[in-house]
């Protein structure tokens, strides 16, 4: 049977005068070393109103999962009714793709992973809120990386997150705690409706959620997993849960 494709959504950066479309080379290296699926890039386009341009409901007729990756802009706080501290990097259209297809997706029973941004753009999307700079809240610690350390102590483990028994992060790892790296400045302030919560930092910081009312596999993390999945059997965990639910949805729409 062919591989599973893999959509996965791409941020919008100006060149010049031209916008591009890209996503981290990483994503694709996990889609394909991760899951043994083809990540297939989503443009996250959008016409001169700022609406969704592209078909969401043709894309997902042919893939078999979605991805939300990471990414160095914030989601416009407009989406939860604040207002954004002027320099913050913000990506409008990302936005507006990624919050239709959140839900779109979930309701059609389509295998979701969201990652760092993609897991906060899932708590928008839920109409839920966020700590947009985090490190300036005594109540929780500094999450973010150190930008002059090397690649491999940015994304080396961090702190331990607490993982919530009989959730579904326990129930394809095994286990109640793990290590995570960290990298974000932002956090969950407001749970979306409906969502549940999954893992938590030791400070209390929400880092994994789900939408349990989902017919199929959905999960966002706050970290990376993504940063050499296969060395670390609790990142290859979710991956390879990802891969099994992507895999199934594949069986089911070509028989």
């Amino acid at each position: 049977m062919p591989k599973p494709l893999i959509g996965v959504l791409c941020e919008v950066n100006q060149d010049g005068l031209h916008p591009y479309h890209r996503v981290s080379e990483k994503y694709a290296r996990a889609v394909i070393n991760g899951m043994g699926a083809v990540p297939v890039l989503i443009p996250a386009m959008v016409d001169a109103g700022g609406g969704v341009d592209i078909d969401i409901e043709a894309l997902l007729g042919h893939v078999h999962g979605v991805l939300l990756p990471g990414g160095y802009s914030n989601v416009e706080p407009h989406h939860y009714a604040a207002r954004s501290r002027e320099g913050t990097i913000h990506d409008s259209a990302r936005d507006a793709v990624a919050l239709a297809i959140i839900p779109a997706a979930i309701k059609r029973g389509m295998p979701l992973l969201g990652i760092c941004r993609g897991f906060q753009e899932m708590n928008v999307a839920y109409g839920g809120s966020l700590h947009q700079h985090v490190q300036e809240l005594p109540e929780f610690n500094d999450h973010r990386e150190n930008k002059a350390d090397p690649i491999e102590v940015q994304y080396g483990h961090s702190h331990e997150v607490q993982i919530m028994a009989s959730g579904i992060l326990q129930q394809i790892s095994g286990q109640t705690t793990a290590w995570v790296n960290s990298l974000h400045g932002q956090g969950i302030h407001r749970l979306g409706e409906g969502l549940q919560v999954e893992a938590v930092a030791s400070d209390g910081l929400i880092e994994a959620i789900t939408y349990p009312q989902g017919s199929a596999f959905n999960l966002g993390v706050q970290w990376h997993p993504e940063y050499n999945v296969h060395e670390d059997a609790f990142y290859q965990s979710i991956f390879s849960a990802f891969a099994s639910a992507c895999n199934k949805r594949q069986q089911e729409h070509t028989c």
